[in-house]
């Protein structure tokens, strides 16, 4: 899955891909959104000769204490138990776990964790993490929506621990609103959270009327809506927010749901939307962070959806 790749540089730095033959062995039942298919388009977008110069890693496993900076113990060890020997086991009535699930949610942390170390350090301009499961539902004592740990809110507080960073600024364009991210930074200014999304829309949070500690910035779409609508709530609610707040590293919870072409929601952008909404955050990065970011991915079902809109995002990476 990971191959060499000549090394460009964008300011003295590559644009860096981690990602991990593990993240397959993540299984889901027949029929289910998240499957391994996705990082399977996801390789095929990216295995075109115009990201021969994107930096390809393995995503190290991660380092299970970490998962405890936005988890307790108690909820760790609960998860840890519903993994199976066999088969698959049922997490609640969308999320479930097989027996690889522990190994690929870790990896995913340990990839989203290199990610933060790349950046501070200086060895990457910027970083995707094309793993699974997704992570921003994830709630500090609840598994849902597909995710089993906040792989996010774990970096940002790797982040805060590790490099010292004052404040970290998550920006969330799944089509779903990331309830867990939100939970688990609720009273903390030390953390923005931002996020466009369908609403109405599962889980049924995300109003804007959720601000925590000041530090919530909910941008809720109307469904059936697109592009004008999507740059519009960038532009007068999450970029003026990011500005506000100084972040000294931008994390993007990169779903790729909002396009026009997912099976799961109704809001109709395409690839070149998120092209442009990762300029916007590079613009601020460049401004605010000496160019910290980092992407994870969460959402995006369609896989041709998903493998142009990725492309997109990527490619806009390393353009730097």
């Amino acid at each position: 899955m990971v191959k060499a790749a000549a090394r460009a540089y964008i300011g003295g730095m590559v644009t860096r891909l981690y990602t991990h033959p593990i993240f397959l062995e993540h299984i889901t039942p027949p029929g289910h959104p998240e499957r391994p298919d996705r990082l399977r388009a996801i390789e095929r977008a990216l295995d075109d000769d115009a990201f021969a110069a994107l930096d390809r890693a393995e995503a190290p496993e991660g380092d299970e204490a970490t998962i405890l900076y936005a988890h307790p113990q108690e909820f760790v060890e609960r998860v840890r138990a519903m993994i199976p020997a066999t088969g698959i086991a049922r997490v609640d009535a969308d999320t479930t776990a097989s027996p690889k699930s522990w190994q690929a949610a870790v990896t995913a942390i340990g990839a989203a964790n290199a990610a933060v170390d790349d950046v501070f350090r200086g060895s990457a301009a910027n970083v995707f993490v094309a793993a699974r499961p997704p992570g921003h539902h994830a709630e500090k004592t609840t598994s849902m929506g597909f995710c089993l740990f906040n792989t996010a809110a774990i970096a940002a507080r790797y982040a805060q621990r590790q490099h010292q960073a004052e404040r970290v600024a998550i920006v969330d364009w799944d089509v779903h609103h990331g309830n867990g991210t939100q939970d688990i930074f609720w009273d903390d200014p030390s953390v923005l959270y931002c996020s466009t999304h369908q609403m109405p829309l599962y889980p049924g949070t995300g109003a804007v009327s959720e601000t925590g500690a000041g530090n919530i910035v909910n941008a809720p779409l109307a469904p059936q809506t697109g592009s004008e609508v999507f740059r519009d709530a960038f532009l007068s609610r999450i970029l003026p927010a990011l500005d506000n707040f100084a972040p000294d590293l931008i994390i993007i919870s990169a779903g790729f749901d909002a396009h026009h072409r997912d099976p799961l929601a109704e809001i109709n952008l395409t690839e070149n939307d998120f092209d442009w909404a990762t300029g916007q955050l590079m613009q601020r990065a460049g401004r605010h962070s000496d160019n910290r970011l980092v992407s994870l991915l969460e959402g995006g079902y369609d896989l041709q959806g998903l493998a142009f809109s990725v492309a997109a995002h990527v490619g806009r990476l390393m353009k730097g």
